[in-house]
């Protein structure tokens, strides 16, 4: 058994009481004394228990990619200082399940990526923001991937393969000074009384779901490695409905 399957499995013998939101990773690092699953978070973040003087960790508040916000302050040789430390915490209730990592309005998403027109127009139709240009869509409201021409989908593709690096950090890391260090996964199947959980650095995490092959599913989504890119849809019709939205499937870190 590697170190990190034991780690992932001494989480899921302490973690009886359940996940319900961030405050939970928060209390159990603020508890770390006495908590052998934040004690177990902390070995996995490569520190020293014998080090570690405090650990302080709040709720990030607004629209960052951190979640909670760690500060470790160590002591190494007689000198303190303090760790700044941001996760990602994603609570799974089903291994096979997708969990929304970004969503935005085109126009956001224009600003970030410098998009160009053509390719804009084009994912315009692909949410919804513009009605389908051809006869007899698959759905009325918009387009699917494969609906548009050969030349529009392969210009589609190339967009995203040369902006994949900037497109993969941002929808998972994010930026500034609550971009996301760390991904903690929670997963905890219905009625069960333990937790499974994996905790990554960001890299680790960006190589996983974003490195592979930039392709149109049958469905007529794209993909972006281990990364779904569609319409958001839903919202009982309303207008929100023609985001823009990134999935991924934060269990494959389990290793279930």
């Amino acid at each position: 058994m590697t170190e990190k399957e034991v780690l992932i499995e001494r989480g899921s013998k302490t973690a009886k009481n359940g996940f319900k939101n961030e405050i939970f990773v928060v209390e159990e690092f603020n508890a770390w004394k006495h908590s052998e699953l934040a004690k177990s978070w902390l070995k996995a973040m490569d520190y020293d228990l014998k080090e570690i003087e405090s650990v302080e960790a709040t709720k990030v508040k607004g629209s960052y990619k951190a979640d909670v916000q760690v500060a470790i302050k160590i002591e190494i040789k007689l000198k303190s200082l303090t760790d700044i430390q941001n996760l990602q915490v994603k609570l799974v209730s089903n291994p096979k399940g997708f969990n929304q990592i970004d969503k935005r309005w085109l126009k956001s998403y224009r600003e970030l990526w410098d998009i160009s027109s053509d390719v804009y127009e084009l994912l315009q139709y692909f949410t919804g923001e513009k009605k389908p240009k051809i006869n007899n869509p698959k759905d009325e409201r918009r387009m699917f991937a494969n609906e548009f021409l050969e030349s529009e989908q392969q210009l589609l593709l190339k967009f995203f393969n040369n902006n994949k690096t900037l497109i993969v950090n941002d929808i998972l890391k994010g930026r500034g000074k609550f971009s996301a260090e760390w991904m903690l996964v929670i997963l905890k199947l219905k009625d069960a009384e333990t937790i499974d959980w994996a905790l990554e650095p960001m890299n680790k995490v960006l190589n996983h779901f974003g490195n592979g092959e930039i392709f149109i599913t049958p469905r007529g989504s794209f993909k972006i490695g281990n990364i779904t890119i569609q319409r958001k849809g839903g919202d009982n019709g309303r207008e929100s409905a023609n985001m823009l939205q990134f999935k991924i499937n934060p269990a494959e870190l389990v290793g279930r």
